[in-house]
């Protein structure tokens, strides 16, 4: 086979990738997510299925959670940027968790039918210092809305449902913070 035919081969199978992702998720829209018509409008809840693993339990959560400020960090267990951005995940967990619900939430179908069963992702959950709440969202409801354009992407929504803060991409963890800080201080100008 031919360099040309073979490189031909791999563009294509970018863009059918390309598309479909597009397709199932959307164009990612940062101005979406932040923009000041958006901001008036409090994002409706989603209940969200949680994972026994360390520093979680099985049961359901609701994103964003009305009265409190959420921190969402969107992740696929496939995805290395997803691994590397733990450590700061732990780090501003340890720091700041106590005052916001802080979790981290997978799209990847989980079961036995799934890309991965549960006990594979308490195993990954584990491997990698996770000590926070974990869920699943099969359905793709909760990655659609929040998807800041890939994986990983931290969400920090104020305590009335509004994102105030949304990245994606390996963060440190002061920027983190620095992010849930911002959901915390609207939420205090809101008293």
């Amino acid at each position: 086979m031919r360099r040309r035919d073979v490189l031909a081969g791999l563009g294509s199978a970018g863009v059918v990738a390309g598309a479909g992702a597009i397709a199932v998720y959307g164009l990612p829209s940062t101005e979406r997510l932040l923009n000041e018509e958006s901001a008036d409008e409090p994002d409706e809840p989603l209940e969200i299925e949680t994972i026994d693993a360390p520093g979680s339990e099985a049961g359901t959560i609701e994103v964003p959670t009305i009265g409190q400020v959420t921190f969402v960090d969107l992740f696929g267990t496939w995805c290395a940027p997803c691994i590397e951005q733990m450590p700061a995940l732990a780090t501003a967990n340890e720091r700041i968790g106590e005052d916001v619900l802080f979790c981290s939430v997978t799209n990847e179908s989980v079961g036995e039918n799934g890309s991965i069963t549960e006990a594979e992702l308490v195993e990954w959950w584990d491997e990698h210092d996770g000590d926070w709440m974990v869920g699943h969202d099969p359905a793709a409801e909760l990655t659609a809305r929040y998807l800041e354009g890939g994986f990983p992407t931290a969400v920090a929504i104020d305590a009335s449902g509004r994102v105030q803060w949304a990245d994606s991409g390996v963060k440190s963890a002061d920027e983190l913070v620095s992010g849930i800080e911002q959901a915390l201080e609207a939420d205090a100008g809101d008293e």
